[in-house]
């Protein structure tokens, strides 16, 4: 006994080893400072970063935080992210299973009689199967004698971790685990930031839609004046056919707005998880401006983005099933035992004369597997240098997607200065020609060509707010937005 004990230490001692790489993060060059960054643009700091759970109250909108509660709630592309961690971490556990003997036991009932030495027998196991058969001694007579025997075997079997396999299937269902917690809120900031995105271009139609109907106003009120004009015999009749044609096709822009509109809303009522036919946003025209966002250092990225972060885990994953993969050269180590009590009635299964056990080590080694286990390993590298590798791509992206929302913040905050400015020239010339065209010094085309320039220029510049406002939102969720590093498992 002494000798298993001393074997059974020395298997603890050498258990510690696990073959394979350790991982270590593939390296990536981080940029010290972002290029599209504005001169004079305030940095993060800790105590006025926008939140990392519901940044999209930044915004301060009521309805926007309403319907970003319901997306939290009922989206279903978060509940199929949600269901796959879920499963990720049952992954993890049953991994971890392989770290303790396996116990099983099964009970037999055997019914047998005896003739004249010879032994016919029925045995019924706890399964339910029967067997049937008879044993020849050779003697003859008419002794008969019938019993039964209680059977029930205990089997214990256990493979130590020698070689670190166990240790690093855990390793990599762990990474694994943290790679799905990371898709998932992935899912979720994408999720909320295409609903923000969504609800912020509904507004900027909003908008569009009251710049049209004002314009048709606007253009009613302009055939009234030619039509008056006509009667009076001061204006042409091409005046008034000019004066209609202009306002039909506003009418039938105001109209196409509206499809625009629809559209938006029923994407909207998908991702918060109900029927497009029962979901509707009340008209509201757009007029909030977005805030500033501080943007942080890029290192800082790193830490943010869920994507960076699937990406990476990712990678330790890969990683960790080289180790798996390589483990498989050396021989493996399995402890079996068996005991089992006999005996003819339940109250006597337990005495010493029905006890019997069996206990002893088995290793088993692959000569030759026709280079399987090379293959697997190779595989297994190769698949790590792409994992890799895809983590450094996702890091050039997500630079770039910080870069490209920055300069959108940017320009738009520029572009709207200009086309504010262009609007309100725009809506002077045309007040302009009108007073001209009402003393007569000017064609009607004069005042057409002003009131299309007008109207361009006031739909365009409703067009930049709706597009600042997105490009927010998505400048939001290129630095990461709600993402916190899940806990390890």
């Amino acid at each position: 006994m002494q000798k298993y004990f001393i074997s059974l230490l020395f298997i603890f001692i050498f258990s510690g080893c696990a073959v394979g790489p350790d991982y270590v993060r593939p390296a990536v060059d981080t940029p010290t400072h972002y290029k599209e960054t504005p001169k004079g643009w305030k940095k993060a700091e800790p105590r006025d970063r926008i939140s990392r759970g519901e940044w999209w109250k930044i915004f301060n909108d009521h309805e926007l935080n309403s319907l970003e509660n319901q997306l939290n709630a009922a989206n279903q592309s978060i509940a199929v992210a949600a269901a796959q961690y879920t499963q990720a971490r049952a992954l993890v556990d049953e991994a971890r299973a392989a770290y303790f003997p396996i116990l099983s036991t099964s009970a037999t009932l055997i019914r047998q009689r005896q003739v004249n030495g010879s032994t016919s027998f029925v045995s019924t196991s706890a399964g339910g199967t029967s067997s049937a058969g008879s044993a020849a001694t050779g003697n003859t007579g008419s002794f008969s004698n019938v019993f039964t025997n209680h059977v029930l075997i205990f089997d214990a079997s256990w493979e130590p971790d020698l070689w670190g396999s166990v240790r690093r299937s855990v390793e990599a269902g762990t990474a694994g685990a943290q790679a799905s917690a990371a898709q998932l809120a992935s899912v979720r900031l994408l999720s909320q930031a295409t609903l923000a995105q969504d609800y912020f271009q509904i507004r900027a139609l909003d908008r569009d839609q009251k710049i049209l109907d004002d314009t048709v106003y606007e253009y009613q009120q302009a055939l009234q004046l030619t039509q008056h004009r006509y009667a009076s015999g001061v204006a042409a009749r091409s005046d008034v056919i000019q004066a209609q044609t202009q306002l039909d096709t506003a009418r039938a822009q105001a109209i196409n707005n509206k499809i625009n509109r629809a559209q938006f809303e029923h994407a909207a009522a998908v991702l918060i998880g109900e029927p497009a036919s029962t979901f509707s946003i009340l008209p509201k025209p757009l007029t909030a401006k977005p805030p500033r966002i501080p943007v942080g250092v890029p290192s800082e990225l790193l830490e943010r983005r869920p994507d960076v972060a699937q990406a990476e885990r990712t990678a330790a994953q890969a990683n960790a099933q080289i180790g798996v993969a390589i483990a498989a050269y050396f021989p493996s180590l399995t402890l079996n035992a068996t005991g089992s009590v006999q005996n003819r009635g339940y109250s006597n299964w337990f005495s010493i004369p029905g006890l019997s056990w069996t206990l002893g080590p088995q290793l088993a080694e692959t000569i030759f597997d026709g280079g399987l286990r090379r293959a697997t390993t190779a595989a297994a590298r190769a698949n790590y240098a792409a994992m890799a590798a895809s983590y450094r791509q996702t890091v050039l992206t997500a630079f770039q997607d910080v870069e490209d929302n920055l300069a959108s913040v940017r320009i738009l905050a520029q572009q709207s200065i200009a086309q504010e400015n262009a609007a309100r020239h725009a809506r002077y010339a045309l007040k302009l020609m009108l007073n001209q065209y009402k003393a007569g010094t000017v064609a009607y085309s004069d005042v057409i060509t002003a009131q299309t320039t007008a109207f361009t220029a006031e739909k365009n510049a409703a067009d930049v707010m709706g597009q600042r406002m997105t490009a927010t939102v998505g400048l939001i969720k290129a630095l990461g937005g709600c993402w916190e590093a899940e806990s390890s498992l």
